[in-house]
């Protein structure tokens, strides 16, 4: 039984999601289907590539992975199937791919080259979900595709170390749905360059000097007058161990979100200073 997860930008309104979940289920005898997302921002290949990364380890291997978001075939934006950590993706190579690839070597790279066999204006539908039901059926990825050997780098995802390694410069590469601010300062970078000195967090005009491992250590849970902190802002490094500003029970209806309450958007810089 194959598993085919989707990621896109294509949202919900439209006709798109149901038309792919459809040919899958023609194409994919008894195919399970899971969303990860159809709700990435338009043609935001980072906020794609942060979500699908943190969310494929959880599936099991060989799971087939359709990537919708940036995928027109452009000569500078090919349709790729790459192999990496036992699972399938396939794709546009827009830098998505790159990303995941960045900790764990791909074990096979192709360009699709069946695009002359098929007529298609809706490739994600036509190309990647013919690919996809190519490999459930035990096909090699070389059958659909000639082997490259890299694939397009995705900038805007490492921070920058200045030349006296006393500050690292960051930036916001992901908003969640409760105004959480994520950064791609990663919690391996922080403690490399951060050798027992004390530190200073800006985020705009706001200044942390803590980072949490969980939303509720902000919070003083023995201290009667401490414990209702919902609006408190604070640093956590998150489950994808990257440092995230966020409000304490944010609620972007009610107290807000950091993202709101602090002025924070996507691609806003990050400074931490080791002093």
């Amino acid at each position: 039984m194959a598993i085919i997860t989707l990621t896109t930008d294509f949202g919900v309104r439209d006709h798109f999601v149901g038309a792919i979940k459809g040919f899958i289920l023609s194409e994919i005898e008894n195919a399970t289907i899971v969303d990860i997302s159809h709700r990435i921002s338009p043609f935001n290949i980072v906020e794609a590539a942060y979500i699908l990364k943190n969310a494929y380890k959880t599936f099991p291997k060989g799971t087939i992975h359709i990537i919708g978001v940036d995928s027109e075939l452009t000569p500078l934006n090919k349709h790729i199937a790459v192999k990496i950590d036992g699972h399938y993706f396939i794709g546009a190579d827009n830098g998505i791919l790159s990303f995941l690839a960045s900790e764990i070597n791909p074990e096979k790279m192709v360009e699709i080259n069946i695009h002359d066999r098929i007529e298609s204006v809706f490739p994600v539908l036509d190309v990647f979900v013919k690919v996809a039901g190519h490999i459930s059926r035990g096909g090699t990825l070389e059958v659909i595709g000639k082997s490259i050997n890299g694939l397009k780098m995705l900038k805007g995802l490492s921070p920058i170390i200045n030349n006296d390694e006393n500050q690292i410069t960051g930036s916001v590469i992901y908003v969640d749905n409760y105004g959480n601010v994520v950064t791609n300062i990663s919690k391996q970078i922080f403690e490399r360059y951060k050798r027992g000195r004390n530190f200073e967090l800006w985020a705009r005009n706001h200044k942390f000097t803590n980072i949490f491992f969980k939303y509720s250590d902000a919070v003083n849970f023995e201290d009667d007058k401490y414990v209702n902190k919902d609006g408190e802002k604070l640093a956590i490094f998150n489950s994808a161990s990257l440092i995230e500003i966020a409000i304490y029970r944010s609620n972007l209806d009610t107290v807000g979100g950091a993202s709101t309450l602090l002025g924070l958007k996507y691609r806003d810089t990050i400074t931490l200073n080791f002093i």
